[in-house]
């Protein structure tokens, strides 16, 4: 399931902000770990400790909601464990701007960021400045639980683990599903109202040609639909947002020339069977599908206002029961899930396929998620605390929330599996929302929740189980490549250059696809557009690509 409530958002002006000195903003002096492995006897790292120990750390939490220090989660962790934990808080609307000024004063900085959030440059830029330390020889000495994962996943070590050598951080994994079955190899999913086909006396369409006569269907029935299901507002047979990551319409592009569509919107790669780096957005499929889009829109198909989109405007007409087609995460986010059912992928010219998300078939994960800083002065003891966090029990807890609340609502009740052994059993929340009593309960910061877990020590949740079945039935019969591009871990240099190119390259890309769906474009629009990436180093933007996808298959 999407992570949507502990996201990246640090920022890259938090470089700038960064100063590697022993003494910051005028501030006394602070003993700093140099880096160094300082090992603790075993006997100092059992919990519960003898005698309380305090440390401190640094988080981030949903605004108007309870904070952590206040949260069940972590109440019952000082009494499992007897380390009690000063917590700074800040609310996420306030995290980007507050985490440079922190990061910028040493003496400002806590024992670790149990939210950090860094990219990959982030990483490298503190870890060689020695504000965050290398955290391997204590994973592999005191943290049994995720060395244990990192065992049983060695890619996620690999993934971890920096150009250097070194692992700065404690990454987040939410393993649901696997390969080419994973929740995350589909993001913007389309939906088709099912009510409004019943009605009409039409069925799934299964071609690009049927897809477009139902949404012709959907709009010269309009006056019908209206009064059938009392819908005020106009009837819009297809609605989206454009360039907008899980609302954006190019999951139908996928069978249209090459059959590559524009699976990573961000950065619009794919990997062909061969191995190689092929940039989506600049092929034929590509082309003709906006061309297509194009031609939807302009037969009054598309939502007037998919390029401009605010996402409460998005909500509400799809509240309204007004959209015949529309793309999300879950149908649920926009109107109801009784209504709509997913679109499968189109057919064009007898050719069906689907591209899976890149980085999707290593599942949910987040590589700087949490860190270790160098004013720890026993890291040991501070990464055997953090290892609990990897526990099978508690990691659902951290991710979902918990049970045995004093409010109205828990996410989990406290059962047993088949062995009689505790598992956690998803609630039933009635008229609660899922996210916000996962806002309220849960506490993010590092985990994994691998496939195994369920149905052991907790149940899956139902908003992910019916999107795992979909993605089975309607999208992996489809996914006929064999890869997808990795989570790579490059150096600080070529992180530097990819973004350059990539600023430029992206609005170029996104400017391009919304204004050719809208207004139209023509051979020569096309062919203008192709120099113009040329001209901001297409060539380059790949090969720093290839040159990592090469690497993690020569490994």
């Amino acid at each position: 399931m999407k992570n949507k409530v502990w996201k990246r958002i640090i920022t890259a002006g938090l470089a700038a902000a960064m100063v590697f000195s022993l003494t910051a903003c005028g501030g006394s002096k602070v003993e700093l770990n140099d880096g160094t492995f300082k090992p603790m006897e075993a006997d100092q790292l059992t919990f519960p400790q003898a005698e309380q120990v305090t440390l401190k750390g640094l988080i981030n939490y949903p605004a108007n909601t309870t904070e952590p220090k206040d949260r069940t989660i972590f109440h019952r962790l000082e009494e499992q464990t007897n380390v009690h934990i000063e917590w700074n808080a800040i609310p996420n609307n306030e995290w980007g701007e507050k985490i440079q000024t922190i990061m910028a004063d040493v003496n400002s900085l806590p024992d670790f960021i149990f939210t950090a959030g860094f990219g990959e440059a982030d990483l490298l830029r503190f870890g060689e400045g020695k504000s965050i330390i290398a955290l391997e020889e204590y994973i592999d000495n005191y943290m049994p639980n995720l060395k244990s994962v990192f065992d049983k996943f060695p890619e996620y070590r690999k993934m971890t683990t920096a150009t250097d050598g070194h692992i700065y951080s404690l990454p987040w994994i939410e393993q649901l599903g696997a390969n080419k079955t994973a929740i995350q190899t589909v993001g913007n999913m389309s939906f088709i109202n099912k009510k409004w086909l019943d009605d009409l006396g039409l069925e799934i369409p299964e071609t690009v040609e049927e897809f477009e006569a139902v949404l012709v269907a959907f709009r010269d029935n309009a006056a019908k639909l209206q009064e059938d299901f009392g819908i005020e507002g106009d009837i819009i047979p297809m609605s989206c947002i454009v360039n907008d990551g899980d609302q954006d319409p190019c999951i139908l592009i996928n069978s249209f020339g090459e059959g590559y569509g524009d699976p990573d919107r961000g950065r619009h790669i794919a990997v062909t069977d061969d191995k190689e780096v092929v940039f989506t957005a600049a092929m034929e499929g590509f082309k003709e599908g906006i061309q297509w889009l194009h031609s939807l829109a302009e037969q009054g198909l598309i939502d007037p206002e998919a390029y401009t989109h605010e996402w409460s405007a998005y909500v509400a007409k799809g509240k309204s029961h007004r959209y015949g087609v529309f793309f999300s995460w879950d149908p649920a986010n926009i109107d109801n899930l009784e209504d709509f059912v997913p679109l499968p992928p189109l057919e064009k010219d007898g050719q069906r396929i689907f591209t899976p998300q890149n980085g999707s078939f290593t599942s949910g994960y987040d590589r700087g998620r949490c860190v270790v800083t160098a004013t720890a002065q026993q890291p040991a003891l501070v990464c055997a605390w953090l290892d609990q966090m990897y526990a099978p029990i508690q990691s659902p807890q951290n991710n979902w929330g918990t049970y045995g609340e004093d409010d109205d609502f828990d996410i989990f009740v406290m059962g047993t599996n088949d062995n009689g052994d505790e598992m956690l059993q998803h609630a039933p929340l009635g008229d609660a929302s899922p996210v916000e009593v996962r806002e309220a309960e849960a506490v993010g910061g590092p985990l994994a929740i691998l496939d195994e877990y369920y149905g052991v020590y907790v149940t899956c949740p139902d908003d992910a189980q019916y999107r795992l079945d979909w993605i089975e039935e309607y999208y992996t019969p489809y996914m006929t490549r064999n890869y997808v591009y990795p989570v790579m871990f490059m150096s600080r240099e070529d992180i530097t250059e990819l973004s350059n190119l990539q600023a430029d390259i992206e609005k170029t890309v996104r400017a391009a696809k919304s204004g050719w769906i809208r207004d139209g474009f023509t051979d020569a629009d096309w062919d203008q557009y192709l120099k113009d990436l040329d001209a901001y180093g297409l060539d380059r933007y790949v090969e720093i690509f290839q040159k990592y996808l090469d690497i993690y298959f020569a490994e």
